[in-house]
Order: structure tokens, then C-alpha cells, then sequence
């Protein structure tokens, strides 16, 4: 597997990572734990060296599942983990990034992992009732302490970006960034080349969307977080097959799948890109690290970006409440 260092600060992980918040959490019906710790086993063999979870995705459940998973792997692995929420009954509530919360979810990830020093640690959202200033200075001492070794965040806008990075350099930023969403294009990814911060996508393959899986016959699971994203309403799905369709036509050209383009086509943008595609299938994984040897030359890249500026996509990516939270 092809390895990225993720900005300048020297964390070198592969070219893509693993996302395992569907593993426990936000996708329906959750798999069975030992299948899960199998599939993760899998991407460590075939490369994979950079996992993604967070106190929040279970709650607590999916930390302690990657934890177990990796612990065979530990010295080969990057473990990156969130703090930032609330969590009361089972249930996430409201933001809290107050330094003394930080040092509680940081001891708690710790313990779930069972690792001694978190490698990424990111502010899952930011607080707006905490100065991010302060926020890194926390981070800082949890540093000194060496109980984190990197760090970076979630969903922040520039402003937010430049004034942690100046009180402690940030490593990485991680927000939703793919075909169906490239507004990280406009300010955040400028921003990160020049401070040297590398970007980390989420959603990489828009929930499934990309992959061509859902058409506006789909259902979603009450338990299914995508029942309540407005992109998947029935119409929006169909107002928005014109868009796999487009990647479907470029899958052919290159022998290749339209998540495996729809993966390239972000590999293609910065060498400092590093995406994490999420799945609980085998065959899902192994299409998905497929992408990285698909290489698109400037002109493809050029044709397919030209195909995406034509086309509007219907419907917001969050529903409006979480949508608040994201870009402070």
C-alpha cells in the first residue's frame, strides 16, 4: 500500500485509511462484533495502517471494538480518536470541549483503545463556547504528558484552523469532502497547503451514494442516520443519479468501479489527502483499496472535474441542526 504523510509534521500513514464508524454505529442494524474485528484484521494485511473512530460512535462501543481489533497490530497502526461531545443515556448531547472534559474523554479513549498514547487526536466539532485557544493549549499538555502525539480537527472553518494552528500546529483536518460535496475546495483546502495541515475526508463515497447503491426506491432503516439527510429524501436521490451516472461512464473508461473513481478522483486532488472510506463488507474494502492504484492523468481529472461543475446536486448534506455544528 502506497503511504501519505499527512501535512508537515511527519505522521506517515497509507494512502487510504479505514472509517469504522459503521461498524457500531449510525448505519442500521450493527454487524456482528467478531465479523467486524475480522474485516479490520483484513485491512491491516492489506495495508492499511490509519483507523478512524470516536467516543461518540456507540457511544463508546466502536473505540473499544477498534482498540481489541488492532491490539495484535499496535506498533504497524495509526489510531485516530475524537473528543468534543456530551454523552448522557447513551446519547450524544451538545457540545463540551471545556479542558477538563478533554482530559476526562482523552483518559476514557485511552482506556477503550487500551493503548497508552492517542496518535491523532481531533476536536470531533468545535465548541463554540470555548476559545479553540484554549481547546489547544489542553491538547498541548496532554501532549507534554505524552498521552496524545498529534493532533487536529473536525469540520472547522479557517478562521477556527489558523488560531489553533498557531498556539499548537496542527496535523491533520478532517471534513466531509467527496464528489457530491466539494465546498472544502473553496477555503479550507488553500488554507491547509499553506500551513502545511493535511486533509482527511470523511464520507469519501457521499454514505454509499457514490457507488451507484441507492436510487429513490431505496429504504433506510429507522436506525439508518441517512433516513434523516435530506440529500436522501426519494427525490433528491433521483435528482441526483445524473451525478453516478457521470461517474459510471468514467468507471468504464478506466476498467475500474464508480467507488474506485470516486476514490482516485480524491487521491488525484493534494498528495497530503488522505480519505477514509468506511465499510463492513470484505468485498467493499477490497474494491475500495483497489482506487489507489488507478491514476488519473491531468486531463481525466480535468474532464471529470469539468463534468462535476455542471451538475447541481439537490438537497443539504446535513439536516439543518447538525448542519450548525460543522465550519465555525
Amino acid at each position: 500500500m502506497e503511504k501519505r504523510i499527512l501535512g508537515d509534521r511527519g505522521l506517515k500513514v497509507s494512502a487510504l485509511g479505514l472509517g469504522c464508524m459503521g461498524m457500531s454505529f449510525a448505519y442500521g442494524k450493527v454487524p456482528d462484533k467478531k465479523d467486524m474485528i475480522k474485516l479490520i484484521h483484513e485491512a491491516v494485511k492489506q495495508g492499511v495502517t490509519f483507523f478512524d473512530t470516536a467516543e461518540i460512535y456507540g457511544p463508546f462501543t466502536n473505540e473499544e471494538l477498534v482498540g481489541e481489533a488492532l491490539a495484535p497490530y499496535r506498533d504497524q497502526v495509526v489510531i485516530a480518536t475524537k473528543f468534543g461531545f456530551n454523552i448522557k443515556n447513551g446519547k450524544m448531547a451538545g457540545a463540551n470541549s471545556r479542558p477538563e472534559h478533554i482530559e476526562q474523554a482523552v483518559e476514557g479513549s485511552l482506556k477503550r483503545l487500551n493503548i497508552e498514547t492517542i496518535d491523532l487526536l481531533y476536536q470531533h466539532r468545535v465548541d463554540p463556547d470555548v476559545p479553540i485557544e484554549e481547546v489547544a493549549e489542553t491538547v498541548k499538555d496532554l501532549m507534554k504528558e505524552g498521552k496524545v502525539k498529534y493532533w487536529g480537527l473536525s469540520e472547522a472553518g479557517v478562521q477556527t484552523i489558523r488560531r489553533a494552528h498557531k498556539v499548537l500546529p496542527l496535523t491533520a483536518v478532517q471534513s466531509e469532502y467527496s464528489m457530491w460535496y466539494r465546498r472544502p475546495e473553496k477555503e479550507v483546502l488553500p488554507t491547509l497547503e499553506e500551513l502545511g495541515i493535511g486533509f482527511v475526508p470523511y464520507s469519501p463515497l457521499g454514505r454509499g451514494f457514490l457507488t451507484g447503491r441507492f436510487n429513490k426506491n431505496s429504504k433506510f432503516e429507522k436506525s439508518d442516520f441517512r433516513k434523516i439527510v435530506p440529500r436522501f429524501t426519494p427525490e433528491n436521490l433521483d435528482a441526483n443519479q445524473i451525478l453516478v451516472e457521470k461517474i459510471k461512464k468514467f468507471a468504464v473508461d478506466k476498467d475500474a468501479t464508480p467507488a474506485q473513481i470516486a476514490l482516485a478522483w480524491l487521491l488525484a486532488q493534494k498528495p497530503w489527502i488522505v480519505p477514509i472510506p468506511g465499510t463492513t463488507k470484505l468485498k467493499r474494502l477490497e474494491e475500495n483499496l483497489g482506487s489507489v492504484n488507478i491514476k488519473l492523468t491531468p486531463e481525466e481529472l480535468q474532464n471529470i472535474n469539468s463534468a462535476l461543475d455542471k451538475i447541481k446536486i439537490a438537497g443539504d448534506r446535513y439536516p439543518e441542526e447538525l448542519e450548525k455544528r460543522t465550519g465555525l
